[in-house]
């Protein structure tokens, strides 16, 4: 698979902005693209009796809208929690190996350039006992993208994120600052200076403009 796996610095910080973003601008620019959400808390049950997940939804729906099924996502679960809590509040067990299963059969079947998977909350986030985020990024092999606020606060929890990341030995694809609307500019932009002074990594502020996100997006002859 070529793509990415996006975190966050915490829950609530854009990840599914960030990743609808780029799932959207990379098929403006030809690529095919498999974006998913395997596991998504806090769903609500639809007009079909059956649950929905907000982010996945939208994942799918920026990927072109053809995924169905454990493609569109593999777990829904009621509780706003944590994967591991929501999961035992119902009295189930994710299964990581077969979440990296669908991804890579998404990845076949949309035959695609470019596959992002959007994990829950942050890099610790626990999915099982002893399993966590980290652990999903691992078995699916992919670059993480690190999604942070472009607001105060971002300096700090967006360096440990990086650490925690590269001392797992996985690599950081790239930082991306989700600035809202509301966001201060300059601070977002000073935001962006002092992360990139202590980590020579990409670090991009995202606000209304999808094309500063082309560098993360492989050119066609590369594919």
């Amino acid at each position: 698979m070529n793509g990415y796996f996006v975190t966050g610095t915490d829950t609530d910080v854009g990840k599914t902005y960030v990743a609808s973003a780029l799932v959207r601008r990379a098929r403006s620019l030809g690529h095919s693209v498999f974006a998913f959400k395997p596991i998504e808390t806090g769903c609500v049950t639809g007009p079909s009796g059956a649950r929905l997940g907000a982010d996945q939804e939208l994942l799918a729906v920026a990927a072109g809208d053809w995924q169905q099924g454990a493609l569109r996502g593999v777990y829904r679960l009621a509780l706003p929690a944590a994967p591991l809590v929501a999961a035992e509040r119902e009295g189930t067990t994710i299964d990581l190996a077969s979440v990296v299963a669908v991804a890579q059969q998404g990845a076949i079947e949309a035959r695609a350039s470019l596959t992002v998977v959007e994990g829950a909350g942050g890099w610790r986030v626990p999915i099982t006992a002893r399993e966590d985020m980290s652990t999903l990024a691992r078995g699916l092999g992919l670059p993480v993208l690190i999604v942070a606020r472009g607001r105060l606060g971002t300096i700090n929890h967006t360096l440990l994120t990086i650490e925690a990341v590269e001392r797992d030995g996985l690599v950081v694809g790239a930082v991306v600052l989700s600035c809202r609307p509301e966001d201060d500019a300059v601070a977002a932009a000073s935001n962006r200076a002092e992360i990139h002074r202590r980590w020579p990594g990409s670090v991009i502020a995202l606000g209304a403009d999808p094309t500063v996100l082309d560098g993360l997006i492989p050119r066609r002859y590369e594919v």
